[in-house]
């Protein structure tokens, strides 16, 4: 294959259609179609099932695709290396779960676009793990570090958790002084058959009981917390936003987890590579600037409370 049939692969993968695909390839509808058949001929394979929704790709597709992704974005390093231009250019999926999707990543993905303006993100917010091997995502964050599949996976940063409430739901209920007084109080969390990851199993470590309020999302149950609804589990750099929120048995309770960063082993590349360098550096710093900001808004607010 040369760089020109991959370049038509790639177009009509990224597209999902031809018409979508002419748009950016500059080649019309019927041009694309002679050039996709030709190219599975060579190949010995098919590349793509088409549907009248359009073209998706096979197993086979997705085992291309890294490598005509690679060549791309090499190509480009050549580019750049030419004129001396070592801005990024390109799109990249990363995918998260929504809590760290919400409260860190939008800072840390603006600043990444603000110092390469040609580089396109999109950020996949699901209380999921990504398919790699399929191509759901370039790069993924996950708590646990994936174990299955052929992925390279490095540990972020470390990132602390604390039981709160609503400062108006604790002054209303008894008080808590131990975590046996728990079992008294309204209880939010994750709903139980939704949890996609041991690590965010919390309630159990912190000797609480089931929720009565519940969500398979961080922010929402951040949003139920807020509003009164109970006592739950939230992720410190979200506090720094929720001055209304106290923490509950501050000295007993310290939960700790890690952010890591997968990618499937053929996403390489220049452009993942470095990517995957400005974001790791970019979610440690701001995860450390947002915690940081979250105990003096605490200590603060209890103050003046």
């Amino acid at each position: 294959m040369d760089w020109d049939d991959l370049r038509i692969f790639l177009g009509v993968a990224r597209g999902g259609s031809l018409a979508e695909a002419a748009k950016g390839l500059r080649l019309d509808p019927a041009t694309l179609s002679r050039r996709i058949a030709r190219l599975e001929v060579g190949a010995g394979t098919a590349l793509f099932l088409k549907s009248p929704r359009g073209y998706a790709l096979t197993g086979a597709g997705h085992r291309l695709l890294p490598h005509a992704e690679g060549m791309e974005a090499r190509a480009r390093a050549g580019v750049a290396a030419l004129s001396g231009d070592d801005r990024l250019r390109g799109r990249i999926r990363i995918g998260a779960p929504d809590g760290i999707a919400n409260h860190v990543l939008p800072a840390v993905l603006c600043a990444m676009r603000a110092a390469h303006p040609e580089l396109g993100l999109d950020l996949v917010a699901l209380p999921r793990v990504f398919d790699l091997g399929r191509r759901e995502a370039d790069l993924a964050i996950t708590v646990s570090a994936p174990r299955a599949g052929r992925l390279r996976v490095r540990r972020l940063c470390d990132y602390r958790l604390s039981l709160a409430a609503h400062r108006d739901y604790l002054a209303a209920s008894s008080p808590i002084s131990t975590r046996a007084d728990l079992k008294d109080h309204a209880i939010v969390g994750y709903i139980p058959d939704m949890i996609f990851d041991a690590d965010l199993d919390y309630l159990g470590e912190v000797g609480a009981g089931p929720p009565g309020l519940a969500s398979n999302s961080a922010a929402v149950q951040l949003g139920l917390i807020r509003a009164g609804g109970g006592v739950g589990v939230v992720h410190d750099f979200m506090l720094a936003t929720a001055p209304d929120l106290r923490r509950v048995l501050p000295d007993d309770l310290h939960l700790t987890r890690a952010f890591h960063l997968s990618r499937h082993t053929d996403a390489g590349g220049p452009l993942i590579d470095r990517a995957a360098e400005l974001l790791a550096d970019g979610v440690r710093a701001e995860v450390a600037r947002l915690e940081t900001l979250s105990h003096p808004a605490q200590e603060q607010a209890l103050r003046e409370s």
